[in-house]
């Protein structure tokens, strides 16, 4: 399944590109609309994301076009920073079939393109949503739930939803802008303890240790990854 999105903002593009991509869909992002509407008219896509602001041709241009060129038959989803009731009713009226609010947050991004894709009669099975193992370790994502040998740990949302990062990730090193940009939505300053305390948080609740098989080891000047391990007893990195 392709979704395409017209967005002027680079970050925005990038935290659309990395929840899109792991949960299994093909992912197209444009900043210019003219370049966007020369790809509508020459690939298929099964899902639009529209920016309500853009500097060359506004979202609700770009939406007629569609409409008037590719029909009805293509869902759009508005994603804006507006939240009157007076302006979504108006990016409703011009042809979107949904809307989001900025800062958009990953887990209800999939559930409203799972809904639109669903209506339009295309199936979505994404194997994100599926529980897995890794190690020890059993992550459900729909549960919200991490179990240790069997054993269930409590993890607050955003712990959960960093450790659900590291385990769907194992092996891949990331940076500390594509964390944060991913639980949070936002790039977190380099001065905040935020990310460093969620870290030391999950490292020690969910005993991200060699002897259950995996290892958080951190670069300062590069970032954070999940390892699995051999049982190798050697000494796991700490947060600078």
């Amino acid at each position: 399944m392709k979704i395409a999105s017209l967005e002027d903002d680079p970050h925005q593009i990038n935290l659309f590109r990395d929840i899109l991509t792991q949960a299994g869909y093909a992912f197209s992002g444009y900043s210019d609309g003219r370049t966007f509407m020369a790809a509508l008219g020459k690939e298929q896509f099964d899902l639009v994301l529209l920016d309500w602001h853009l500097p060359e041709i506004t979202g609700e241009d770009t939406l007629r076009w569609i409409r008037a060129t590719l029909g009805y038959h293509l869902p759009v989803i508005f994603v804006t920073s507006r939240s009157s009731e007076e302006d979504l009713v108006q990016g409703l009226r011009s042809g979107a079939d949904d809307y989001l609010i900025k800062p958009v947050r990953r887990h209800e991004l999939l559930a409203r393109i799972d809904a639109l894709l669903r209506r339009a009669g295309v199936q979505t099975t994404r194997t994100e949503d599926a529980p897995f193992e890794i190690a020890g370790y059993r992550i459900d994502p729909i549960e919200r739930t991490v179990q240790l040998q069997g054993q269930t740990i409590v993890l607050p949302a955003k712990e959960f939803d960093l450790a659900l990062l590291f385990f769907q990730n194992v092996g891949r090193l990331m940076s500390r802008d594509h964390i944060t940009m991913a639980v949070w939505n936002r790039e977190v300053p380099a001065t905040s303890r935020t990310l460093a305390t969620h870290l030391s948080n999950i490292r020690q609740k969910l005993q991200l240790r060699p002897e259950n098989g995996v290892r958080l080891i951190s670069s300062y000047a590069l970032g954070y990854r999940l390892e699995l391990t051999h049982h190798d007893n050697q000494d796991e990195s700490t947060d600078s």
